[in-house]
């Protein structure tokens, strides 16, 4: 037999220190050999749940991401406006929406309100221009009426005052013309039913969209009467 294999089979150390091949704990026959490679096992997964949680990452621990899951020594408010930044680049968000986020993610209070009170004051988050926005955008791209974007913007958190000072700026006759064209959009798909039907289907996706059932009715019938249809015996109200 050659050296080399004596040396190995005699679980000789290798000239870095460790015992064997890596793979010793495995396939080897020597009870020492092992022991030590086992011992070598346990000490990696130490280490890599060391570097795990300096990582921010624990495989049993809290979400990814949590101020828990960052170790013992994170500072709250840096995790929270590391939160606070990643969520802000993918969309707009609210004080309100960010101020979840980090209680989900176990942000102490006290941290959490200092990092949404800086945010708020270096303008990064303003719901004011948030709640603006998005009634401008969503009036637009959705046809939604006042009562329908007041709705969403109260679901994210958005004060009230605030609310009815955004949608408050959408123009009462801006608010008609939508449903006119939401109407005119509709109206060919619902010709192959009776008057009635059809009054019902265009009124009840208008309020859907959050108009009032008063203007839904309205705008249907002067869409049907443009077409010559008689709209006395037609509904003026859902039933």
């Amino acid at each position: 037999m050659r050296q080399g294999e004596s040396a190995g089979a005699g679980g000789a150390d290798r000239p870095d220190g460790h015992a064997g091949d890596d793979d010793d704990g495995l396939f080897g026959t020597g009870g020492r050999r092992s022991a030590r490679a086992s011992d070598e096992r346990r000490g990696s997964a130490r280490r890599d749940r060391r570097q795990g949680r300096r990582r921010g990452w624990s495989p049993d621990g809290p979400q990814e991401g949590s101020a828990a899951s960052q170790g013992p020594d994170a500072d709250p408010e840096a995790v929270a406006r590391a939160i606070c930044l990643r969520l802000l680049t993918m969309a707009p968000k609210t004080r309100a929406q960010l101020a979840e986020a980090l209680r989900k993610r176990e942000v102490p209070e006290e941290a959490a309100q200092a990092v949404l009170e800086r945010f708020s004051e270096v303008g990064l988050i303003d719901d004011e221009a948030f709640a603006a926005a998005w009634v401008s955008s969503r009036h637009i791209g959705r046809g939604l009426a006042r009562r329908a974007l007041a709705q969403e913007l109260r679901h994210r958190g958005v004060e009230e005052e605030t609310v009815k000072e955004a949608v408050g700026r959408l123009d009462p006759e801006q608010e008609v013309e939508t449903a006119r064209a939401l109407v005119a959009r509709k109206l060919a798909a619902t010709r192959g039913a009776d008057p009635k039907t059809r009054t019902r289907r265009l009124a009840g996706m208008l309020a859907r969209k959050g108009y009032s059932p008063g203007l839904a009715f309205r705008v249907v019938r002067e869409a049907l009467e443009a077409e010559g249809l008689d709209t006395d015996d037609l509904p003026g109200e859902f039933g």
